[in-house]
């Protein structure tokens, strides 16, 4: 498994795969090739088919530093269903240079013409069970495990953190229209006063958090800054958490990077084992992940066993099951602001339940079958329903405007 920093990383909204990947991609190129004055990217898969909403054109032609021309083409003929190609051009016209570019998930890359360092395998446990079997025998943590691997993240995570809480205040903040031609109205400055003026705490502890993590995801419909955790349209659920620990319980800085450093691995482990891209997986693979992420981040939190942490990880993802992607107009809105709402509830309601199933009875699947579950539902996923708007709500919001 690679570095869970490669997990959280902080950039621009709407899409990690659509916005803040090419921008990565754009940035090492100039970086290995130095300026030239004229420029091509080429997309395909998802990134062709709904990137004129996920403002993909724009961030490469912001991030070039010559004049850039975009193509969205549908004929790819490489093995992975999502990526571009990369062409810069000198005075003349003529080819300089050419990079294959995969948006893998998450804002994370692959190039075919450059081996990428952050890319590197840290951890060499394949799966949760090789995990557990690794912490019984040196009666490790699961925090000491990762930062045996990592000693460096706690530090990175401190500056996720803070990003995380900066998001959500953003989006508390503000109100209006959210761009592009949904005209959508920004609702989580109104969705955290109404908690605020509900008499019921239980009912406004769940209205708070759905509020942040609208916040979080409006912020990043917007093109904003957000983090990935594991993508970003799936970073309201996260932050949502993030910012409910800090605002409201007080939580230890260390001891919400901890949870962050768990919530991660189990992430890590779906990264590896199946994907994070709703373009490859569907949503499963972005706010199914999220959810199993915070789930398995909560119950560390609420001080509960290695057992009861996985058992809640597994059931934050195996719920989300056969989630599809299918983004109205290729905006990350409808359904995805909502999807994160119900993700953090989702969350908090899996790390309950693995703390009290947990006496009654051994639970048989376990979050290694259930990753392994998610990449063949993934697989047998139509393409319509991964990110390319044409099919599922995406579809059905088309027909009916034209009656």
């Amino acid at each position: 498994m690679q570095s869970i920093k490669e997990l959280y990383k902080v950039g621009r909204g709407p899409s990690s795969s659509h916005t803040l990947a090419p921008e990565r991609a754009c940035r090492l190129f100039i970086k290995e090739y130095g300026p030239y004055p004229y420029y091509e990217a080429e997309l395909f898969g998802s990134l062709s088919l709904t990137g004129k909403g996920h403002n993909t054109d724009a961030i490469i032609k912001d991030t070039l530093p010559g004049s850039t021309e975009v193509k969205f083409s549908l004929d790819w003929p490489e093995k992975f269903p999502n990526g571009f190609y990369l062409k810069s051009y000198n005075e003349q016209h003529v080819l300089q240079h050419q990079w294959t570019v995969f948006s893998i998930g998450g804002g994370s890359l692959q190039i075919k013409e450059l081996q990428l360092n952050w890319n590197d395998e840290v951890y060499p446990e394949k799966s949760f069970q090789e995990i557990q079997r690794l912490l019984a025998r040196k009666k490790w943590t699961i925090q000491e495990y990762i930062y045996n691997h990592e000693p460096d993240l706690p530090q990175h995570l401190k500056t996720i953190i803070d990003a995380e809480v900066a998001c959500v205040q953003r989006g508390l903040s503000e109100e209006g229209l959210l761009p592009g031609k949904l005209t959508m109205k920004r609702s989580a400055r109104q969705l955290v006063l109404q908690a605020l003026n509900d008499h019921d705490p239980a009912e406004q502890t769940r209205l708070e958090l759905m509020a942040y993590a609208y916040a979080a995801a409006e912020e990043n419909a917007a093109g904003h800054t957000c983090v990935t955790a594991p993508t970003l349209g799936s970073c309201g659920v996260l932050a949502a958490l993030v910012y409910y620990c800090v605002i409201k319980r007080n939580v230890p800085e260390k001891e919400l990077i901890d949870a962050l450093a768990v919530g991660g691995l189990f992430g890590n482990l779906i990264k590896a084992n199946a994907t994070i891209s709703g373009a490859v997986g569907g949503c499963q693979a972005e706010v199914g992940t999220a959810v199993s992420m915070a789930s398995a981040a909560w119950a560390f939190l609420e001080d509960e066993s290695i057992p009861q942490i996985e058992y809640a990880a597994e059931i934050g993802m195996e719920h989300n099951l056969g989630l599809t992607c299918d983004p109205v107009l290729g905006y990350v809105m409808i359904p995805c602001i909502e999807r994160n709402a119900m993700g953090i509830l989702r969350a908090r309601d899996a790390a309950l339940l693995a703390r009290y199933m947990s006496h009654i009875k051994k639970h048989i699947i376990s979050f290694d079958m259930v990753v392994d579950t998610m990449k063949q539902t993934g697989d047998q996923i139509p393409l319509q329903l991964k990110e390319t708007s044409e099919g599922g709500l995406a579809m059905e919001y088309q027909e009916a405007k034209k009656h």
